[in-house]
């Protein structure tokens, strides 16, 4: 984050000081000036929000005020609202006399989330199998297929988009309002999550998705519902273990 003297503050030793640029030692892709119709700070949070997400901008990054002007064409005042609703959301760590950092999930966080998750989808699921219409069934089974083509491009991104847009589309299909406003409270953080492990569950998540969909095409609820906890619990487990192979990889290194 910068002061008043457009100065940048040194990172502490609970933060890491990366430019925008040197991300995962790649350069990162120059991006278009957003369009200015809507609120600024609107868009602006939208896109540092999907960066997080995405993982363009990892945990215990800092975060740099003019740096991410720069990057998205705009100045800094939209960033630092944009930054401050982040904060207040939990997605930003504002620190004193430091700045910006993006949050670190703890490991409690990540499990209370991704718990919840699986009982509302879960639910989510064995609705859809009751009232799916062919069209519904149809519309999954083509989203089922950009997932595998994102498999087969091996692209982190596309795949996390391709999850969510079949969760969701399961999620619309129960009929629940109240379900759906529920689940997608929660959205963002479950891609947040679910991005480091995309290629990880890979064939395995997609195979399971083939076979919830046939549960749900077939009208079977009970089968669809147990799948669907299974399925989210596989990716809660993949997600800790991802988690501790990481410490264990700091531990000897």
């Amino acid at each position: 984050m910068t002061d008043r003297r457009g100065t940048t503050s040194p990172a502490g030793a609970n933060g890491r000081r990366r430019s925008l640029g040197a991300a995962r030692g790649e350069p990162r892709a120059a991006r278009q000036p957003l369009e200015r119709p809507a609120p600024l700070r609107e868009a602006v949070y939208d896109v540092i929000a999907e960066m997080i997400i995405n993982r363009e901008l990892q945990p215990g990054e800092h975060l740099v005020e003019n740096e991410l002007a720069a990057h998205l064409g705009v100045s800094r005042q939209p960033v630092r609202e944009a930054l401050q609703r982040l904060h207040n959301e939990g997605w930003v760590d504002l620190r004193p006399a430091l700045g910006a950092f993006v949050h670190v999930p703890t490991e409690e966080e990540a499990d209370q989330l991704l718990s919840t998750r699986t009982l509302l989808e879960a639910e989510s699921a064995r609705l859809a199998a009751k009232l799916a219409t062919p069209e519904q069934i149809e519309r999954l089974k083509e989203l089922q297929s950009v997932g595998e083509q994102a498999l087969s491009d091996d692209s982190q991104v596309a795949l996390v988009a391709a999850n969510a847009a079949l969760h969701a589309h399961v999620v619309e299909m129960s009929g629940n309002k109240v379900l759906a406003q529920l689940i997608a409270m929660v959205d963002r953080r479950v891609r947040w999550y679910y991005s480091p492990i995309a290629r990880t569950r890979g064939r395995e998540a997609w195979d399971e998705h083939a076979l919830l969909i046939e549960m749900i095409a077939t009208g079977n609820s009970r089968r669809a519902g147990e799948l669907m906890r299974r399925h989210t619990e596989r990716t809660r487990e993949s997600y800790h273990q991802r988690r501790k192979d990481g410490e264990e990889q700091d531990a000897a290194s």
